[in-house]
């Protein structure tokens, strides 16, 4: 089988003869081909790690998790500490370092800046492709002697995060951290290569406000909810408050302090 969600066709790839063995290991385990001819996206096994490359003319660049160099190292560095507005959302202060469950995690970048600021986090990516690129990108990272050390905070789960989170096992998660997919059609250059390429397999989450009363029924302390800024909150439960950046805001669903 050679096709995934949205009903595109993914064929796994080796761009050397190195790769071939876990071209077949991503290939078995994702239920994808190794040869399709009319795909319309590549899972490359490459030299730098897994990587999803759209096929046909005017495709973005390849997409892969880099948790080590470029933009990640850049925030890690230079991204404004605790500062943040997505610290401030997840209710980080002196001494209180939440533990947080990113239920929507695409490709790490939200939960890894929270666990450069100390938080121990749980991730859900239901996608598999995507999922199986968070899972290359760590397994990569935490071979670096600086960021391992970061990335070894990071705990990845497999499965849907609705599903996962009515059968939580142990301790709860003391904020659950939402960023869903919102239902926009801008083609625009200005829109990240990641979502052009992530839209045609992920879609849009329509199940959005079952997710949300999900994890307000587990979290402990807090729920949030990434949104474009002049997106309309989920639909159900109202935002305790909101915290609005330029282009995004996070909508607060508050439901003990966080002390610490």
């Amino acid at each position: 089988m050679s096709e995934q969600s949205g009903g595109s066709v993914i064929r796994v790839e080796a761009l050397d003869p190195a790769g071939q063995e876990q071209a077949h290991y991503w290939a078995q385990r994702l239920g994808l081909a190794l040869q399709a001819e009319q795909a319309d996206f590549a899972l490359q096994i490459s030299a730098d790690g897994l990587q999803l490359q759209q096929l046909g003319k005017d495709a973005p660049g390849a997409v892969r998790v880099d948790f080590v160099d470029g933009a990640a190292a850049h925030r890690r560095l230079f991204g404004g500490g605790s500062g943040q507005m997505i610290a401030k959302a997840v209710g980080l202060q002196p001494g209180v370092r939440p533990r947080v469950l990113d239920a929507t995690a695409g490709l790490g970048k939200d939960a890894f800046v929270l666990a450069t600021l100390g938080c121990e986090m749980q991730l859900i990516e239901r996608q598999p492709i995507i999922a199986a690129l968070l899972e290359d990108g760590l397994a990569r990272g935490r071979q670096d002697a600086e960021v391992g050390e970061i990335l070894r905070r990071m705990q990845l789960l497999s499965g849907n995060s609705i599903e996962l989170i009515r059968n939580w096992q142990g301790e709860p998660p003391q904020v659950i951290y939402l960023d869903p997919m919102f239902p926009h059609r801008d083609k625009s250059a200005l829109v990240k290569k990641e979502m052009r390429l992530f839209r045609p397999l992920v879609g849009d989450d329509l199940d959005a406000p079952a997710l949300l009363h999900a994890a307000l029924a587990l979290a402990s302390h807090r729920v949030v909810v990434k949104r474009p800024r002049k997106a309309p909150p989920i639909e159900g439960a109202k935002p305790g408050y909101t915290l609005e950046g330029k282009s995004s805001r996070y909508d607060i669903y508050p439901k003990k302090a966080l002390k610490p």
